[in-house]
């Protein structure tokens, strides 16, 4: 009976019956109006990619808005002929048997016998198909609502009022050229809501870091105005399950302040925020420390002790370089150490560095691991230390009186350059980083950001 009344109270909530009395619909009319959309065109809402979090993304509107046929369409598209191994295919038959709802589901919509046969080695599943099914290859575990998946880039995007980036930043560049060759002939403009989360060091003509939102904007020439970055501290299957969370979106106040209205909801708050780029920076920077402390994790079996000794040290590193990128950092504070706390909780980043150290995974393997994506954290070791390794960027040494690179201070993210860049070191060298004598008190460095004037602005291309 209680099973019964939760699958009830479940459905009442995904059909949008109990989500009307948030005003649903309202949300949706008032920001058709500002896009100007005319009765009987839908707004067209388009996710590009479809990794974790950007499935959840789309299905999350899906579930929300999907009932209005007529004013919205939702959508998403994947690159086709990724095959799901076995392995995989039989754990997803496991899961589908395990709930009842989505039994029930693929038997109404005659898809069940695929997920049989594929199981029997009979049949080959790609990921578009079983995504239109509501499965996310990088996320079984968690069943998504049916999605419409379009695997033809051009049909998915060239007439979208929104699209959702749901890229890794390695391909986002990439991807968006060729976007950039389909709108040429567009009217209107659309608005872009970045999730991804990774940045790539440029050097010329000064050291500076280059975000998604920007690869986005020198790829299709659209103003910025009209790209935002949504992130937070959020695990995409929780989300989808309806546990609390919270996000921001940064951009332009024209989209920004409609766009948080339009994506709220009851389990996931959106607010908004005017500085996009040092955001989105953060949401790379956290990837960082978090391969470490998965490391530190699995080398010290759970130590609580020497996981607080590592957050204390990680913690006053990311204090120190947002001293770097922003002129007012205490302002980031809050953002950078949820999303860090979350992500040392229960991240791909922090995952990634404990099957290293184990040696369930070596880095040959590369950083797109099946099962949970692109690992955003192991380019992003290798950009910030490049980018914080240039002389231009010395600071002063608060010991030795004299110019340094910023990465001389820095001595985790130096360590995981020579483990995971350099392949100098194993993953045992980020405990004798921490046990090291002369590491200093890590209060020391947060004192020295603090007092010192070490603000580059140059860093995010700023004046």
């Amino acid at each position: 009976m209680v099973g019964s009344i939760e699958r009830m109270s479940h459905n009442l909530y995904s059909n949008g019956s109990i989500q009307n009395f948030n005003g649903l619909e309202e949300k949706l009319d008032e920001l058709r109006r500002l896009l100007g959309k005319a009765a009987g065109d839908p707004l067209r809402i388009v996710g590009v990619g479809a990794g974790a979090w950007g499935s959840v993304f789309a299905a999350l509107l899906q579930d929300s808005y999907g009932q209005y046929r007529e004013k919205v369409q939702i959508r998403i598209w994947r690159r086709p002929g990724r095959a799901v191994d076995r392995a995989t295919a039989e754990h997803l038959f496991e899961v589908i048997n395990s709930r009842e709802d989505v039994l029930r589901r693929l038997i109404r919509r005659c898809a069940y016998l695929k997920y049989v046969e594929a199981r029997l080695g009979d049949r080959t599943l790609y990921a578009d198909e079983i995504l239109k099914d509501g499965f996310c290859l990088n996320m079984i575990d968690t069943p998504l609502c049916p999605l419409k998946v379009v695997t033809n880039l051009q049909e998915a995007i060239w007439d979208a009022d929104i699209v959702v980036n749901g890229l890794p930043s390695t391909e986002t560049r990439e991807v968006f050229e060729e976007i950039s060759h389909y709108w040429k002939e567009r009217i209107t403009v659309p608005i872009i809501i970045s999730l991804s989360k990774g940045i790539e060091a440029a050097l010329d003509p000064v050291p500076h870091i280059i975000t998604p939102t920007q690869m986005i904007n020198r790829a299709t020439g659209m103003s910025m105005e009209n790209i935002l970055y949504l992130g937070g501290p959020n695990i995409a299957s929780e989300i989808y399950n309806k546990e609390y969370a919270n996000a921001r979106i940064c951009g332009a106040e024209k989209w920004r302040k409609p766009l948080a209205k339009f994506l709220r909801q009851p389990h996931f708050i959106v607010w908004d925020n005017s500085d996009l780029v040092t955001h989105e920076v953060m949401g790379g920077l956290k990837n960082v420390y978090a391969i470490g402390a998965g490391m530190v994790a699995a080398l010290t079996n759970e130590s609580a002790t020497s996981k607080s000794v590592y957050f204390a040290h990680c913690t006053s590193e990311m204090i120190f370089i947002t001293h770097l990128l922003a002129e007012e950092p205490e302002k980031l504070a809050g953002p950078l150490l949820a999303d860090t706390y979350v992500t040392l909780l229960k991240g791909r980043n922090a995952w990634y560095g404990q099957m290293l150290a184990k040696g369930e995974l070596s880095l040959d393997m590369g950083d797109s691991i099946s099962g949970k994506g692109m690992i955003q954290g192991v380019s992003a070791v290798g950009a910030f230390y490049e980018l914080l390794s240039q002389p231009s960027l010395n600071v002063p040494h608060p010991e030795e009186n004299k110019p340094v690179a910023p990465v001389e201070l820095c001595p985790i993210l130096k360590t995981l350059y020579k483990i995971l860049i350099r392949r100098e070191q194993s993953s045992q060298a980020i405990l004798k980083a921490l046990r090291d004598e002369t590491l200093n008190d890590p209060r020391e460095r947060i004192e020295i950001a603090q007092t010192h004037a070490f603000y580059k602005p140059s860093l995010l291309g700023q004046p």
